[in-house]
């Protein structure tokens, strides 16, 4: 070793979203070729695999400045990182390379495992399970109690589309989600009084990607689909032979808002081929379902087109009273 070499730090990360052990191929080059890895933390998930991989760490917290010695002569000190990143370390050694009084050794940040897509939903389960278990309101919740909740939290997020405000959108998006985790909590523990049994969010998670893969075979099979019809006729048929319904109106929520629900019912009768003549009758509902049909079918949404219409006249009464 060359004696005024500095040496080098290599200052270890790993995701707590990624099982302990299952580091990249640099990181295990770095743990073993280093003269000495460090660990400020005993308890740290990573160290009983690095130690079952001949990998000797000394359970140590060194100052920067202790760091910076113990590099001298051009050895290499691995740190692996606590879950806080070690900042009261980086920011000495930050401090003593501005001083410009010390010959610094090499820095080196190598993250060693990496969060996958979608990693912080693990983060969201965990909350929410010990939010169910310690908070007084949130255990004693039920599915009935929170269905309104979904209600709100849906009609949010379409607002927060419409006006096209994306920090809402996330926001908003957030919310719809954490009833998702909520309710799929909840079904954790079944349900005694009727004797459901119990799923988890993985059972809900598992399920829909089994319906998009059989849903898509264009994307995940054989089958070819070049335009969004195409692909709209791949759903409908595949829907249709899982659902095995005897009705084009099964499956379609009848509590839904009343402009939404008819034109659903009149999407569902056009995709069908079925001419169904509108029911006779009089008064405003008749009327409101003539529009609703017809708005279906010129491919307008009568309920986005009515909440525009309606802010237009909120616009239109703050200006009157102004």
């Amino acid at each position: 070793m060359n004696a005024s070499d500095p040496g080098r730090i290599v200052l270890l990360t790993t995701s707590h979203r990624v099982a302990p052990g299952l580091l990249s191929w640099p990181a295990w080059q770095a743990l073993h070729g280093a003269d000495r890895v460090l660990c400020a933390d005993g308890a740290h998930p990573q160290l009983p695999y690095l130690r079952e991989a001949g990998v000797k760490v000394d359970e140590a917290a060194p100052t920067a400045e202790e760091l910076v010695d113990a590099c001298a002569g051009g050895r290499t000190v691995t740190v692996v990182a606590t879950g806080e990143g070690e900042p009261r370390l980086t920011d000495g050694l930050a401090r003593m390379a501005g001083s410009g009084r010390v010959q610094m050794p090499d820095l080196e940040l190598l993250p060693a495992s990496y969060d996958l897509p979608g990693a912080r939903l693990l983060d969201l389960v965990q909350v929410m399970d010990r939010i169910r278990a310690e908070c007084p309101w949130s255990s004693q919740q039920t599915h009935q109690g929170l269905a309104k909740y979904g209600i709100e939290e849906a009609y949010e997020l379409v607002e927060a589309i419409e006006e096209g405000d994306r920090h809402e959108l996330c926001e908003e998006l957030g919310d719809v989600l954490l009833q998702v985790v909520f309710h799929a909590r909840i079904a954790e523990e079944g349900s005694p009084e009727d004797g459901a049994e119990p799923f988890s969010i993985d059972d809900v998670a598992g399920g829909i990607v089994t319906k998009l893969i059989h849903r898509h075979p264009h994307v995940f099979g054989d089958e070819t689909a070049e335009t969004p019809e195409e692909v709209k006729e791949h759903w409908l048929r595949t829907k249709a032979v899982e659902k095995q319904r005897t009705s084009v109106t099964e499956g379609i929520p009848l509590g839904q808002p009343g402009l939404a629900l008819a034109a659903k019912l009149a999407s569902r009768a056009r995709t069908a081929g079925l001419e169904v003549a509108l029911p006779p009758g009089e008064g405003v509902g008749y009327e409101l379902l003539a529009m609703a049909v017809r708005a279906e079918a010129e491919g307008v949404d009568p309920e986005a087109a009515l909440r525009s219409a309606a802010r237009a006249y909120r616009d239109a009464i703050r200006e009157t009273e102004s």
